[in-house]
């Protein structure tokens, strides 16, 4: 076994014993618990600590840090999310006969999390662990018209700004002025702004804290999702993301 590899073994070790002793554990006490010596143990509480994975408490004993549980909780509200999520996709799926996803924004990139399609053994040009820039992707706008002024800013420092298509928004001022209609209608769509012949209609979902964790939406050439299918979709797509977000916790005013 590599050194790595070892020291890795020795951190989940560390974890493993903090996970059990809530109310906090010495330095001495871990290592006795994880059978290791002082100084290895002291060198790992360190570099948690440093990314907040560990906390050390005043009398000196250490806990898991915030980061660590919010890794963790993350993790678990995704599943909550994917899992609540499959049935409305699935239902959009057969009303609209459209291919339908689910997406969290993740820097300037929405990841999908979840995608039903109307042909399941055609790989289409997304897939579950995807990346498509924010900015030009229904969902992505939706999401990031949810963010404030600072949020969003910093996310736009982080875009390419590339013109996929004749209809890609690129102006940043113009992106922003967009956003700010999506907030208001609570819907956008990508009007064949990521790729060409291609559309599709998102809308946000929320948690109980009111904060815009992910999105929904559903796509398909324009052959399909024609001009007068838009208000058909725009109405059960939002209505999705209602009942998920209700699902979810969240409370409209």
């Amino acid at each position: 076994m590599s050194e790595g590899v070892r020291l890795v073994n020795r951190m989940f070790d560390i974890i493993e014993v903090l996970a059990t002793h809530k109310q906090g554990v010495t330095l001495s006490q871990i290592a006795d618990m994880a059978a290791m010596s002082k100084s290895t143990v002291h060198r790992l509480l360190s570099t948690m600590c440093a990314r907040q994975y560990v906390e050390r408490n005043e009398d000196g004993s250490y806990t898991l840090g915030y980061k660590f549980i919010e890794t963790a909780s993350n993790h678990i509200n995704n599943l909550e999310l994917i899992t609540e999520a499959k049935p409305l996709l699935s239902r959009m799926l057969w009303d609209l006969n459209l291919t339908t996803h689910l997406g969290v924004l993740e820097g300037p990139n929405v990841v999908y999390m979840e995608k039903m399609d109307v042909y399941p053994n055609t790989r289409l040009y997304t897939q579950v662990g995807y990346r498509s820039p924010a900015f030009c992707s229904s969902m992505g706008k939706c999401l990031l018209a949810c963010l404030s002024g600072e949020e969003l800013d910093k996310v736009l420092d982080c875009c390419d700004f590339k013109k996929y298509t004749p209809h890609t928004i690129v102006d940043r001022d113009e992106l922003k002025e967009h956003l700010k209609k999506i907030r208001v209608s609570g819907w956008a769509m990508d009007n064949e702004e990521y790729q060409l012949g291609h559309r599709c209609i998102g809308a946000p979902v929320f948690d109980y804290r009111g904060c815009a964790v992910a999105a929904i939406s559903a796509s398909g050439p324009t052959t399909q999702l024609t001009d007068d299918k838009i208000e058909t979709v725009r109405r059960e797509v939002k209505s999705a993301a209602r009942r998920l977000s209700r699902r979810m916790g969240f409370a409209e005013s």
